[in-house]
């Protein structure tokens, strides 16, 4: 499966570090040049999309809002 276009503009190529999987929901944190990303997805598609550590994926991500905190 290819992808040819998506409108999510905030993407990050990385690769799965670690999968806390649970019964229903689980964690999929991916390595990127820019740090961690943590994803929440239903066990089922980490089955169904054959995701394990070690995967090469895209973090697409897709916000109604973006908070900033001055530091």
């Amino acid at each position: 499966m290819s992808i040819k276009s998506i409108n999510v503009r905030n993407q990050f190529r990385g690769t799965i570090s670690e999968i806390i999987e649970g019964p229903v929901l689980s964690e999929i944190d991916v390595s990127t040049p820019s740090g961690i990303v943590t994803s929440v997805i239903t066990t089922r598609s980490v089955k169904d999309l054959e995701l394990a550590v070690g995967s090469e994926v895209i973090a697409f991500v897709k916000s109604t809002e973006v908070s900033l905190a001055k530091l």
